[in-house]
């Protein structure tokens, strides 16, 4: 078992001041420490004490043998457990005298290749203060250089082909190191000292600015290339660029024309634009403070070295384009984490739009031919460089929501995400997640790591990437995976092709694993009774389920509580066609629909729904969503997932917290005992045009939160009355629709107020991203013997 850093501390501080024999230790240290800089960090720390010995990558640890006396020797492992690199997550697994070698000095030794164990890969780091400066140096070697690196910041994950975290396996081994660059690299008081991103503009990256037009084919290098993108900027263009783990679409935020040109040629008419800001002023928030309202929470998400993409609520006067997320009260906001987007944004000195480079729900491209080529529709132009990305990464996602930064999409920065198993696996274990919003994950001892998003399994891309993955990750980490988890929906690109491999298979239910996956988070709480509230996932009973609420715990999880069900007319349509939902809601009590289809083709639709043909049964609160979104705002039809529901939620926001009205939804048993809450009252309200749209957004809102209190009251009386069955320790909120943070926040209060201590996910995705780790956590358990299988 490895030691904690505190129990090094400890055990190590105990020395007598009169005993200054020489002695020596090995210690191993695992975790996050290789692409970090920890063997400098050693050596600068072995130096600081005046003591000899090596440190050394072995396998995915790093080794140190230490030697000196002994008293200075405890001063040097305390120092040790508390003193760590920015970007290092170090374990300490091992500590233990052993014979002195006699070393004269302390050295760095080559890695030991020769090991294979599970080991960590960094997720790529974002432009460090130190090199933000040596960026502005006028008189530096690298000032204005786009790719400037350190032991402290740059790229990993996309650049790592194998383990340890050598230059020679990674894409940087193709630019050989200058003459002043390799000096840096060897020298043990140098900060660029065995940083493996290291490079220059004689011997590193470069960049190219290409224009493809008819009559026109331009191409610019280096400086020439950073000035001529800004100009295009400036002069409305669009410029796909190449990042750190995929292209961006870029354009001027702040110009309608732009934006709107954007939305046209990518044909994502009304999804939200992310939005990359210079960093001005003191704080360096001057410009973001502009567009957007930040409370200490966002600004801490914001400024977090992972730098992710940021949901904030946007100013009533902010200044940027209307059209860069349509008819909501938020805006995804970014700064610059790379040095190529440091310049830029310096550079343009204003926002600018950063959207992924891709197909709506595909992998963003990492290859230039494959961008010109993809994207020659978009933008006018493209600035590439010629390092090598092995595999992609999007931008984070966080949310901040209950005053905690929620992980809304793993990617740059944040990914692979290593999450704690709460039962340790004998045998690794890969998940391969859901459809949408796709991850994956290997499991193996305690430990989790999850896949940046790939992307909806829908696209061709996507499956290939998922495909991809499922075989490199666990090579990357030297791990012979021996089973497979996924989801129970048969018609999941995940799940055939989990089917394929020929592994012993855990299938397990998409809410349980949603409800495993925020259990997981905690393993101190035995009993929980989880809400998983989501679009859709496949039920045990062969229906579409989305708002369940699930009791038990990992490996053991029985549903409780429901919604009335209902029948969506036209199946998967109704996913992107909010007035569906709403017409399965309405039809179902009795009520007429506007329809944007013609009489015949509704009364054709109706007829069907009512013989059940194409029309699955769902208890789904993300369709309800989409009903209560139709009924309030009147969107027919959904650009992108969710969009009614968000546009639900912007219309609450705008609402004061005290006078809208709260319905109390009647429930019943079924007649296999699951609690049904009835959605029918609510229509009425929904449909009320006296009322104004926010009131009843806020009302719709205000009644699910309270929903959920009365459901948990009642589970939790039913469970005291039978006596024999255990009640719950905690309530939990997760899927798809806690996303919402109204909905979040008021029943997290409403919670609260009954007694009940209530939980959201904040390590993992709340979505479907979420599902790999939940699917882990569940296989981990049954495994474990500790729940039937």
């Amino acid at each position: 078992m490895g030691l904690s850093v505190r129990e090094v501390s400890a055990r190590e501080s105990i020395s007598t001041a009169s005993d200054d024999r020489n002695a020596a230790r090995r210690v191993v240290i695992g975790g996050r420490v290789q692409g970090v800089g920890y063997r400098p960090f050693v050596l600068g720390l072995a130096r600081r004490y005046d003591l000899s010995g090596t440190v050394q990558n072995h396998g995915t640890c790093v080794l140190v043998h230490i030697e000196g006396p002994e008293t200075v020797l405890a001063h040097f492992l305390n120092a040790l457990a508390r003193e760590r690199p920015a970007a290092a997550r170090p374990v300490f697994e091992a500590s233990a005298p052993c014979a002195p070698l006699g070393y004269d000095a302390f050295r760095v030794l080559e890695s030991d290749q020769s090991v294979s164990i599970a080991g960590h890969v960094t997720p790529d780091l974002s432009l460090c203060e130190h090199c933000r400066a040596e960026l502005q140096l006028p008189q530096g070697r690298r000032y204005r250089y786009p790719f400037i690196a350190c032991t402290q910041c740059g790229p990993r994950y996309t650049v790592i082909r194998a383990l340890p975290y050598d230059r020679p396996r990674t894409s940087m081994s193709r630019f050989t190191l200058c003459e002043d660059c390799r000096a840096e690299y060897q020298d043990p008081d140098d900060r660029h000292f065995h940083a493996e991103a290291l490079g220059c503009a004689h011997c590193g990256p470069r960049l190219r600015f290409v224009v493809l037009e008819p009559q026109r084919n331009e191409c610019f290098e280096n400086t020439t290339a950073l000035r001529r993108t800004v100009s295009a900027l400036r002069y409305g263009e669009i410029v796909a660029v190449k990042g750190v783990g995929g292209y961006h679409l870029m354009c001027d935020a702040s110009s309608d024309a732009a934006v709107e040109k954007l939305r046209r040629c990518k044909q994502r008419p009304t999804k939200p634009l992310a939005v990359m800001f210079p960093i001005t002023g003191e704080d360096g928030l001057e410009c973001v403070l502009a567009s957007v309202a930040l409370d200490r929470h966002d600004i801490a998400a914001l400024t977090d070295p992972v730098r992710p993409i940021v949901l904030a609520r946007r100013r009533v006067d902010c200044p940027l384009s209307r059209d860069l997320a349509p008819a909501l009260d938020t805006l995804g906001v970014l700064l610059p984490y790379s040095p190529l987007h440091s310049l830029i944004a310096s550079d343009f000195g204003a926002p600018m739009v950063a959207t992924s480079g891709n197909v709506s729900g595909a992998p963003v491209i990492i290859d230039a031919s494959e961008a010109e080529h993809r994207l020659a529709g978009i933008a006018s132009a493209f600035l590439h460089h010629d390092r090598t990305i092995e595999r992609p990464a999007d931008d984070p996602i966080i949310r901040v929501s209950a005053a905690e930064p929620r992980v809304i999409r793993f990617g740059r920065g944040n990914a692979p995400a290593e999450l704690k198993l709460p039962v340790v696996l004998n045998e690794p274990v890969l998940a391969v997640g859901g459809h949408l919003k796709a991850t994956l994950g290997i499991g193996f001892g305690d430990r989790a790591v999850i896949s940046p998003h790939i992307g909806d399994l829908d696209d061709a891309r996507s499956r290939d990437l998922h495909a991809r993955l499922a075989s490199e990750l666990p090579t990357l980490y030297g791990v012979d995976v021996k089973r497979v988890a996924c989801d129970a929906h048969p018609d999941y690109a995940s799940v055939r092709w989990a089917k394929r491999r020929g592994l012993p298979l855990h299938v397990v239910q998409h809410h349980a694993a949603h409800a495993s996956a925020l259990a997981g988070a905690y393993p101190k709480i035995e009993r929980w009774l989880v809400f998983t509230w989501d679009g859709s996932g496949f039920g045990e009973d062969g229906t579409m389920w989305g708002g369940e609420a699930m009791l038990g715990r990992p490996g053991d999880w029985r549903r409780v509580a429901s919604f009335r069900p209902f029948r969506l007319p036209g199946g998967d349509r109704a996913a992107r066609e909010p007035w569906r939902s709403a017409a399965a809601l309405m039809w179902a009590t009795g009520q007429k629909v506007a329809s944007p289809l013609r009489e015949r083709e509704t009364e054709l639709l109706r007829r069907a729904w009512e013989r059940g043909l194409n029309s699955p049964v769902s208890s789904s609160i993300g369709r309800i969503f989409d009903a209560a979104g139709f009924l309030v705002t009147g969107l027919e039809f959904a650009s992108y997932e969710g969009e009614a529901a968000m546009h639900l939620e912007a219309l609450a926001g705008r609402f004061g917290l005290s006078d809208a009205p709260t319905l109390q939804l009647p429930m019943t048993s079924d007649r296999t005992g699951v609690l049904r809450s009835d959605w029918a009252p609510l229509l009425p309200m929904l449909a009320n045009e006296a009322m104004s749209a926010p009131t009843r957004a806020f009302s719709f809102h205000a009644t699910l939160a309270e929903t959920i209190v009365t459901q948990a009251r009642t589970i939790a009386a039913k469970l005291g009355a039978d006596g024999p069955i255990d009640g719950f320790d905690a309530v939990g909120l997760t899927g798809g629709v806690f996303q919402n943070r109204l909905l979040s926040e008021l029943s997290l209060t409403c919670l609260e107020q009954a007694g009940m201590a209530a939980y959201l996910p904040s390590s993992s995705p709340v979505n479907d991203g979420g599902l790999a780790y939940g699917q882990l956590v569940e296989a981990a358990a049954i495994l474990a013997g500790e729940a039937p299988a």
